[in-house]
């Protein structure tokens, strides 16, 4: 990234960059493309078609799924500190917990950083237009959910 591209880049292009960097050194192969979320003290990061090949073929039988996220897990937990640092130094928020899961017929990583809240993660089958989101769409009666 150059310099002027990290002045204008927002927090979460900045947190993806930085997981995409974690990955490629942790693992020696970037994902595919990566996800961040943002909402009050909870920061999800998905890190989409991040197994290797070999890692795809072993997921295909459940024992060699469960092989697959015992290890991401493991390696996860064992180099995650360096990550956390980043995070910190973008948002200025130090990270109080963290979590990965891999779900396996995708390839995607999910890292959850929470504060003791439970984090439901959904990977869905397909894109979710941005105007359902925001409720921009003229067409489309439904308004953004409000908080509970």
């Amino acid at each position: 990234m150059k310099a002027m591209d990290k002045i204008s880049s927002t927090m979460a292009q900045r947190i993806a960059q930085a997981a995409n960097e974690f990955e490629r050194e942790r693992t020696g192969h970037p994902p595919q493309s990566v996800s961040v979320v943002m909402s009050g003290d909870t920061l999800v990061i998905t890190l989409h078609g991040s197994l290797s090949p070999g890692e795809k073929v072993l997921a295909q039988s459940e024992e060699g799924a469960a092989q697959v996220l015992e290890f991401h897990r493991r390696l996860f937990v064992s180099s995650s500190e360096k990550l956390q640092q980043k995070i910190k130094a973008i948002t200025g928020v130090e990270v109080r917990e963290v979590k990965a899961e891999v779900e396996t017929s995708t390839g995607a990583i999910v890292q959850v950083f929470t504060t003791g809240t439970m984090v439901q993660v959904y990977l869905m089958n397909g894109n979710v237009p941005t105007e359902s989101w925001t409720g921009k769409d003229p067409e489309s009666p439904r308004q953004p959910a409000a908080k509970a």
